[in-house]
């Protein structure tokens, strides 16, 4: 058995909580909460310190400080990763379901997220060149 078929999320050791990660970087992408509805939008454009080629982040130990924004999984409730994009594993984990085929940790490859379309490496841009956030809602990807 698959440790993410047999552990909750809370059991898992550091390493297998790390692995669960897929790095498609659609959770560094910067997001619009609607104050009145509270909905989520998307946008293209990811935090600065992610690597857009492997959609890790650069400086991962010490994005929390670097980006008091920046949210550590580990620190919420797993109910609370309604937010998370309908591909996270967490998120999938958290709400019953099995990882998708193309999650590395069932292909053994990382380049599967690249060739299923799911990698943000492809249309991202970073915070840097962006002046408007609303100028870059991407209504196609929706948590």
């Amino acid at each position: 058995m698959n440790f993410w078929e047999t552990k909750t999320l809370a059991q898992m050791s550091t390493e297998e909580w790390e692995s669960l990660c897929d790095n498609c970087g659609k959770c560094c992408l910067n997001k619009l909460e609607d104050e009145d509805t509270g909905e989520i939008a998307f946008t293209s454009v990811a935090c600065d310190l992610i690597d857009l080629e492997t959609c890790r982040c650069t400086r991962y130990s010490e994005r929390c400080t670097l980006v008091p924004e920046c949210i550590d999984l580990k620190q919420h409730d797993f109910a609370e990763y309604n937010w998370l994009p309908s591909t996270c594993a967490y998120r999938l984990l958290t709400d019953g379901e099995a990882l998708p085929s193309w999650h590395p940790l069932i292909t053994g490859t990382r380049e599967s997220v690249k060739e299923a379309g799911v990698s943000i490496s492809s249309y991202a841009i970073k915070e840097s060149q962006v002046t408007d956030l609303e100028d870059h809602i991407i209504e196609w990807l929706q948590p």
